[in-house]
C-alpha cells in the first residue's frame, strides 16, 4: 500500500512538472516568436514582406543593410552611437546617484528622513509628459537643446531606481557592516564605493539593464529636444523611416534598422544577466 501510494504521489508530480515545463515552452515561443520575425523580414525585400508573412527567411539581409547604411537621410551608425552616449551615460548616473540616496536614507538617521523618502516616492507618481513642456522650455533658456546634456544628467534624479535600492539595502546591507568600516576609520564614500557597491552588485546589474532599456528606446523626450539629424537617436531615425513617404517607404530597411537597434540591448542583457534572478528575488521581497 505505501509503495502505491508512493509510486501514485511520483507520478502526480511527475505530471505537474510536466505541465510546468509545457507551459514554460510555450511563454518563451510567445516571447521569442516576434523576435524571429524580426529578424526573418530583414532578411526580406520590401515587395516580399508586402506579399504576408513568411517563417522562412529571405536572402535580402546584406541588401537591406546596404541601402540602410547609404541612407543620406538617415545617419544610422551616427545615431547608434548617440543613443550609446546617451544611455551610457544614464545608465551609470542613475544607477550611481540611486545607490547613494537609497544609502543615505539607510544608513542615516536625520531629521526629515521619513519626508524625503515620501517625496521621493511622491515624484514617482508624476508622468514625464505632465513636466514635458516646462522641461523643454527651461532647457531651451539654458540654450540646451540638440544637446545631450538634458537627457543624461535629469537621470541622476530617478525615484525608481532608488526604491528599488532601497529596498533591496533593507534586505541584504546589514548596518553593523557600516558601523564596523567606521570603526576601521574608512571615510563615507570608501565605504560606499568599496564596501557597499559590491554587495550592491546584483541590484545594481538589475537597474543597469532596465535603465539602458528604457534610455535605448526613448521617444519622447529626444524628439523634444533634438532636432538636428546628426544629433538624433535611434528610435527617433526609426520613425522618421516609418514616416516616410510611399515611394521612400521600404520595410526591409524599416525591419533592419529595427534589428539593428535591439543588439545592444541584448549584449548589456547577456552582460548583465547572471545577477537579474538574484537581484530581483532578493530585492522584491524584502528578508
Amino acid at each position: 500500500m505505501a509503495k502505491n501510494k508512493e509510486r501514485s504521489l511520483s507520478q502526480h508530480m511527475a505530471a505537474k512538472r510536466t505541465v510546468r515545463y509545457i507551459v514554460l515552452i510555450l511563454l518563451t515561443v510567445i516571447c521569442l516568436f516576434p523576435f524571429y520575425i524580426l529578424i526573418i523580414n530583414s532578411t526580406r525585400a520590401h515587395a516580399d514582406i508586402n506579399k504576408g508573412f513568411s517563417l522562412i527567411p529571405g536572402v535580402w539581409l546584406v541588401d537591406n543593410a546596404k541601402n540602410l547604411l547609404k541612407n543620406g537621410n538617415l545617419p544610422v551608425l551616427r545615431g547608434m552611437l548617440n543613443s550609446l552616449i546617451v544611455s551610457a551615460g544614464t545608465c551609470i548616473l542613475s544607477t550611481y546617484f540611486s545607490a547613494l540616496t537609497a544609502y543615505a536614507i539607510h544608513a542615516y538617521d536625520f531629521k526629515g528622513k521619513k519626508f524625503a523618502f515620501t517625496f521621493i516616492l511622491a515624484i514617482m507618481m508624476i508622468p514625464t509628459q505632465v513636466t514635458a513642456l516646462g522641461f523643454v522650455r527651461f532647457m531651451n533658456q539654458l540654450h540646451l537643446i540638440d544637446n545631450f546634456i538634458p537627457l543624461i544628467i535629469p537621470s541622476i534624479a530617478a525615484p525608481t531606481v532608488f526604491f528599488f535600492m532601497k529596498q533591496y539595502m533593507e534586505s541584504s546591507l546589514p548596518l553593523e557592516i557600516v558601523e564596523a568600516a567606521r570603526i576601521d576609520g574608512a571615510a563615507e564614500f570608501r565605504t560606499f564605493n568599496s564596501i557597499i557597491m559590491p554587495i550592491m552588485k546584483p541590484a545594481i546589474a538589475v537597474q543597469a539593464i532596465f535603465t539602458f532599456v528604457n534610455a535605448w528606446n526613448n521617444y519622447f523626450t529626444p524628439n523634444l529636444l533634438l532636432s538636428k539629424t546628426k544629433m538624433k537617436t535611434l528610435p527617433i531615425l526609426i520613425a522618421q523611416l516609418r514616416g516616410a513617404d510611399f515611394l521612400k517607404f521600404d520595410y526591409g530597411q524599416v525591419y533592419m534598422m529595427i534589428f539593428i537597434s535591439i543588439v545592444p540591448v541584448i549584449i548589456v542583457y547577456i552582460a548583465l544577466s547572471k545577477n537579474i534572478i538574484q537581484g530581483i528575488a532578493v530585492g522584491a521581497v524584502k528578508g
